[in-house]
């Protein structure tokens, strides 16, 4: 029922404004019931005369979109994914050049983009308001991450091709995951959004440790488990949740159009999908390198 709702009081209140606006004599008119008679005809041939126009007026117009209504559309996600995605690669190359150039430079764009998108990402999740200029440092933060990590990884000798390797591998499991979903291949439910939020947390929690100890010393190399066949069972586990991951960006992406989310979310919508394709990326240089070794 509306009449619970206060938006809905207001709008019928004014429809019954508009409904009874043309009622009663107009000023000025006689009291005299021929005169009276008449004039009242005169008012509602007047005010049906009126009421035509408008609805012919109003079925001239073209129906409001979601884009009329301030609402999230796929198009919109589309073009802001492809925003942040430019500036991550753009970054991404003059990291990789920059570096490649000059060695010294790596340590600061790899640990300086990493722990800066860790703090910005944070900050990002827990605030209240979306804001479009985090949104866009988070990238460039990123893009310098990904062009020194890259760069350092493609220097060594045994490790050659691998970069090119894990970006076919990234670009080949997006298409594969979004084609799974579309045809419900790939499920995404509350149960399994349940679960991967688990496995998230934790996979996060042992990714910080392993940073910290192999920082300090106490590791070397890649980390737990090594080039061992525990330490590729670690980097298929961290391919298979990041590869889910997108099925998950696109079930929210789905979600969010359906449902007629505010428009500024589509900024959040892009940045969740490519985070999870930079994610997927390293994590695929982490197993390839592995098998190499």
């Amino acid at each position: 029922m509306a009449g619970g709702n206060p938006v809905f009081d207001r709008l019928n209140k004014q429809i019954e404004q508009e409904r009874y606006a043309g009622f009663g004599s107009p000023q000025g008119s006689q009291s005299g019931p021929v005169q009276g008679t008449q004039a009242a005809s005169a008012g509602y041939a007047a005010q049906d005369a009126m009421s035509t126009q408008q609805l012919n007026d109003l079925y001239a117009q073209q129906a409001a979109g979601p884009v009329d209504t301030g609402r999230v559309t796929l198009d919109d996600i589309i073009v802001k994914s492809l925003v942040l995605f430019g500036i991550t690669l753009a970054v991404a190359a003059v990291s990789w050049f920059w570096t490649a150039a000059n060695t010294d430079l790596t340590l600061p764009f790899w640990l300086g983009g990493m722990f800066g998108t860790l703090i910005l990402g944070f900050v990002i999740a827990f605030s209240k308001k979306v804001s479009v200029p985090l949104l866009l440092v988070y990238a460039a933060l990123q893009g310098a991450f990904l062009g020194a990590f890259s760069q350092y990884i493609n220097a060594i000798p045994k490790y050659e091709g691998v970069v090119v390797t894990a970006v076919l591998a990234t670009l080949c499991t997006f298409a594969a995951m979004y084609v799974g979903y579309a045809t419900g291949f790939v499920k995404v439910n509350d149960r399994t959004r349940r679960m991967f939020f688990f496995a998230l947390v934790g996979y996060g929690i042992f990714s910080l440790l392993q940073v910290v100890l192999l920082m300090t010393g106490v590791l070397d190399g890649w980390g737990f488990g090594g080039s061992g066949s525990f330490g590729i069972l670690i980097s298929l586990f961290g391919v298979g949740l990041a590869a889910y991951s997108l099925a998950v960006d696109f079930d929210s992406i789905d979600n969010a159009v359906r449902v007629g989310a505010p428009a500024k979310y589509s900024w959040l919508l892009a940045h969740g999908l490519v985070v999870t394709l930079v994610w997927l990326y390293v994590e695929f240089v982490r197993l390839f390198a592995r098998l190499r070794d």
